[in-house]
């Protein structure tokens, strides 16, 4: 394995790390969160309606 071919398996490895670390983070923090902040404003809303 020369040198060029160890960088770019390095390379390679670490867009591979990130890209699953940030479909992670996806997954578990920021979509609930979005959806339930949607779900919260929504609820607010009918609220609201109900009032009048």
């Amino acid at each position: 394995m020369e040198f060029d071919q160890y960088l770019g398996f390095i390379l390679f490895l670490s867009v591979l790390t990130m890209g699953f670390w940030l479909f992670f983070l996806l997954l578990t923090f920021i979509i609930p969160y979005w959806v339930g902040g949607a779900f919260i404003e929504r609820i607010k809303e009918l609220r609201k309606k109900i009032k009048k």
